[in-house]
């Protein structure tokens, strides 16, 4: 399989806070813009990261958590011992913590999540973050003991995901219309092709939330997105259509920040089928692709080429786009 890809780049878009009024900067209130509607709403039975960029870490948590820099950071599990094997992880549970149903969080509901995930039945699109999984035991309320098969150096990363945040077994079967979770946010409406709405939770267990209600606006198309912004409507569009930004961009009243996300743009080529199957066919269609020209047409020139099957953020990116630069003639010989 020969892949080459381009990194796609994101721009967000909000309100400039130097042209913000008092009464904008009290609103507790945000409207943010969305380009893909969720599928549904449980991020342990869909691939899509639509259903995340909405729930994750608002609406459900997980053990641990993802922060900014890809560092694992403590979640509902407030710390964890790691045997010398490195084979059994102990996770010490905050206590207290409600899910927003008024039932109580406990180690059972992680036990209950983590077995579901990796189940033979499981809808999980990750199962693979749970395969190294050999038992799950809730020791007490407040502690569970995961015994993996053979040491994972990754397993507490992949508690991180959103495909492994714990649900309630009360609520599992209906999280994908209504979610349930721990978060710092409940769920409160989905008007689908419209809107998905989320609510301050008044009993959640750590730091409370700033904003009273969060709605996510689905806008699907620029042509839609550009007034939406310019009128107020939407405060922040974190990924903006990028073949629109030059549209809003020299707004006084609107910042434009630019940065990369893990979505890459691919042409694979199927080694085993005719005419792909000989090399210089292969190689030919490499050279003669101007990924640029490329990222030019379809992302507004938003967007970075790479030789590679892995975003440049990823620290095991290698940089192989000088192996088959842009070259024409190079194409045709071969």
């Amino acid at each position: 399989m020969k892949i080459w890809k381009t990194a796609v780049c994101a721009a967000a878009i909000a309100l400039a806070s130097a042209t913000a009024t008092a009464a904008l900067a009290a609103r507790t209130d945000l409207v943010l813009g969305v380009v893909l509607e969720p599928p549904h709403l449980d991020p342990t039975a869909g691939a899509a990261a639509a259903i995340d960029e909405v729930l994750y870490a608002n609406v459900f948590e997980g053990l641990t958590r993802m922060g900014p820099a890809g560092e694992v950071l403590p979640d509902l599990a407030e710390s964890w011992t790691v045997s010398d094997d490195g084979k059994v992880y102990t996770f010490k549970l905050h206590t207290g913590v409600k899910f927003h149903d008024g039932s109580d969080f406990s180690a059972d509901d992680v036990k209950f999540s983590l077995d579901r995930a990796r189940a033979d039945d499981s809808q999980n699109a990750q199962k693979g973050l749970f395969a190294a999984i050999d038992t799950v035991e809730a020791v007490d309320p407040a502690t569970v003991k995961v015994t993996l098969k053979h040491p994972q150096g990754s397993f507490l990363y992949n508690m991180g995901w959103g495909d492994a945040v714990i649900v309630s077994p009360k609520s599992a079967d209906t999280n994908k219309e209504k979610p349930v979770g721990t978060g710092p946010f409940k769920f409160q409406n989905w008007a689908k092709g419209s809107s998905i709405t989320l609510v301050k939770s008044d009993a959640y267990w750590g730091e409370p939330a700033f904003l009273d209600k969060a709605e996510f606006r689905i806008i699907p198309d620029a042509a839609a997105a550009v007034p939406a912004m310019l009128s107020g409507d939407v405060q922040a569009f974190p990924f903006f259509p990028p073949d629109a930004v030059a549209q809003i961009e020299g707004n006084p009243e609107l910042k434009v920040v630019v940065g990369s996300t893990e979505g890459e743009t691919i042409l694979a080529m199927n080694n085993g089928k005719p005419p792909f199957d000989q090399l210089k066919v292969r190689q030919a269609v490499s050279y003669a692709l101007d990924r640029q020209a490329i990222i030019d047409g379809a992302s507004g020139g938003l967007g970075v080429p790479i030789g590679s099957h892995m975003s440049p953020s990823s620290k095991a990116y290698v940089d192989l786009t000088g192996r088959y630069p842009h070259d024409v003639e190079k194409a045709k010989e071969l």
